[in-house]
């Protein structure tokens, strides 16, 4: 017998969990833009969305984060379709697998949780283990670029028809005035180990004796220890003036960041998709950036061909360097990418193409034959 709740009679009626926090002004993400963008616009493609935020430092839940989360999950009616963050799904199979023998489970993987940079190899192989037992028991997985569907069939053995790709949307802006075209350097992105930011550092150490300044907008509370060695850094370079760590911005502040860029710059260790690489290109603005996950796919191609940005190797200072100078030395260079990501400006995909195609994997979940309870 179906356990009771209010929405059990409502056809197209979706639960997204949550991490708690999604709305922090103070600890923005990828991820959490993407949660609450999809929550956002389901209802304009025909989706009623019942949000529930599971407070608690995932994927390192507390009891009371667990016994939430198991709350949560029991008191959805059987048959229900729930959609899950995988930050709070992967890290919680003993939890979340028993559900999907009477949920329509879905899970949405930002990135996988063994791959998040500063990992002990045990703790990562951990993760990663917990990670497979969840993926594989629940009939829909989502990714967020199609480098990470593969990734993730590959490395969990899944079913690829069972994984789903909804890459991140873009909102239009308008152009980017900049400054002079070529020395304002911008970086947003949570200061972690992952992103990169001490071997974005080291790169601009090298070509100090030109001129550019570097704003690096992001949340600085995932890692304070890494906080603490990037400005020790900064400093040992004699770069204090030149670069600022300005912490997280949103809305208008980071608009006003964007507008005042020349250039987007990442020197990322590991990242599905990549959405800074789409807001700046929304904005007109060229990318330099490490080529991982997929970060290619996210800087795409104007429609003539033009690569709107330059791609880098990860670990390889040296190359972002010689990047970078090209970029600060070079107009030539400077007017090819800027129009390159302009003509991709124009091409990018909204939220609502998002919205769409979360929808097809919803709706078929609906139809997925369910075991028993």
């Amino acid at each position: 017998m179906s356990r009771a709740d209010a929405t059990a009679t409502d056809p197209r009626s979706v639960h997204v969990v949550m991490p708690g926090g999604v709305a922090d002004p103070a600890a923005p993400s990828g991820g959490n833009t993407y949660d609450l963008r999809v929550c956002r616009d389901l209802p304009g493609v025909g989706w009623q969305v019942h949000e529930h935020a599971v407070a608690g430092a995932w994927p390192q839940p507390s009891a009371e984060a667990r016994a939430e989360l198991a709350r949560v999950l029991a008191e959805r009616a059987d048959g229900s379709v729930v959609l899950i963050d995988g930050l709070v799904a992967c890290a919680v199979p003993y939890l979340v697998v028993p559900e999907a023998e009477r949920l329509r489970l879905a899970v949405l993987v930002h990135l996988p949780l063994g791959d998040e940079t500063g990992l002990a190899p045990g703790r990562a192989a951990d993760l990663d283990a917990l990670e497979r037992r969840t993926l594989r028991a629940v009939p829909a997985v989502v990714a967020t670029s199609d480098w990470a569907a593969r990734r993730l069939v590959a490395h969990h053995g899944l079913a690829p028809g069972r994984v789903h790709v909804a890459a991140p949307g873009a909102d239009l802006a308008p152009p980017a005035p900049g400054t002079d075209g070529a020395s304002r350097l911008l970086c947003v992105a949570a200061v972690t180990p992952r992103k990169g930011q001490h071997q974005l550092v080291e790169a601009l150490a090298e070509v100090a004796d030109l001129p550019w300044s570097l704003l690096c907008v992001g949340g600085l509370g995932q890692d304070p220890g890494y906080v603490t060695r990037l400005r020790e850094l900064i400093g040992r370079h004699g770069l204090g003036d030149r670069v600022r760590i300005a912490g997280p911005r949103a809305g208008a502040d980071l608009d006003a960041s964007y507008a005042a860029a020349d250039l987007l710059v990442l020197a990322s260790y590991a990242e599905t998709y990549g959405m800074a690489v789409t807001e700046a290109l929304a904005r007109g603005i060229p990318v330099l950036a490490t080529a991982v996950g997929g970060v290619p796919e996210a800087m795409g191609r104007a429609p003539d061909g033009g690569l709107p940005g330059v791609l880098v190797p990860p670990r390889d200072p040296a190359a972002l360097s010689a990047a970078l100078r090209r970029w600060l030395g070079e107009p030539g260079v400077r007017g090819r990418l800027k129009a390159a990501a302009r003509g991709r400006r124009a091409a990018l995909d909204g939220w609502e193409t998002t919205a769409r195609r979360l929808a097809e994997v919803l709706e078929q979940l609906r139809y997925e034959p369910r075991r028993a309870a």
